[in-house]
C-alpha cells in the first residue's frame, strides 16, 4: 500500500513545555507504521559546530581526491587524515551515534598504501554519513519550528478577548488601540 508521507507537526498544551514531535502520515491521514520516531538530533551531538568543520574538511578533501590521481605519499596522508577524522568526529557525538559511525565506517584494514579508489570510497562513504546527519539536524530544527509556531497560535488563540483583540465601541483609545503597548 502506497503512501505519501507529510509531516504532522504537534505540540503539548500552551501551557506546558512540551517537545516536539513529528507524526508521518499517509493519504488518508492515519499515522504511517514507524514513523512516529523523531529523536532530537541536537542532542546526539555534542560539539557541533566540531561537526560541520570536520564535515566540511571530509567533503572537500574527497574533491581534492577525485580531482587527480595521488602519489604513494598523499594517499597515506589522505588516510591519515581520514582515520583521524573519524575518531575526532566519535568523540564529538553521543554514543548512539558514535556507534552507528563504528559500525559504517569501517577502518583501513592493514598499513599498506590504499589506493586512489579505495580513498575514494572511504572519503564518500564517511561524506554520505555526514550528509545524512546534517539532513537529520535540519529535519529536527524544523520540526521543532513549526512545534513552537503551534505552541505560539495556540498562545495566541488562548488570550482573551479584549479591547486589545479588535475594533469596537467598547475601546477605551479607538479601534485597534490598547492602553497596554502591547502589540500582538
Amino acid at each position: 500500500m502506497e503512501h505519501m508521507t507529510e509531516p504532522n507537526f504537534t505540540a503539548g498544551d500552551a501551557g506546558q513545555q512540551s517537545s516536539p514531535h513529528v507524526v508521518v502520515v499517509g493519504k488518508d491521514g492515519s499515522p504511517v507504521e514507524g514513523a512516529e520516531h523523531a529523536e532530537a538530533v541536537g542532542e546526539l551531538i555534542e560539539e557541533p559546530a566540531k561537526v560541520m568543520r570536520i564535515g566540511t574538511m571530509i567533503k572537500q578533501l574527497l574533491e581534492e581526491v577525485r580531482a587527480a590521481p595521488l602519489d604513494d605519499a598523499s594517499r597515506t596522508r589522505v588516510r591519515e587524515i581520514h582515520q583521524t577524522s573519524v575518531k575526532e568526529l566519535a568523540n564529538a557525538l553521543a554514543p548512539e551515534l558514535q556507534s552507528e559511525l563504528e559500525r559504517l565506517v569501517h577502518p583501513f584494514t592493514d598499513d599498506s598504501t590504499p589506493s586512489d579508489a579505495e580513498l575514494r570510497i572511504a572519503q564518500a562513504q564517511l561524506v554520505g554519513w555526514l550528509e545524512g546527519l546534517f539532513s537529520g539536524i535540519q529535519t529536527a530544527l524544523f520540526a521543532q519550528q513549526m512545534a513552537a509556531r503551534v505552541q505560539l497560535e495556540q498562545m495566541r488563540r488562548g488570550l482573551p478577548a479584549g479591547p486589545s483583540a479588535g475594533a469596537g465601541p467598547e475601546a477605551p483609545h479607538g479601534p485597534g488601540i490598547s492602553g497596554t503597548g502591547q502589540y500582538l
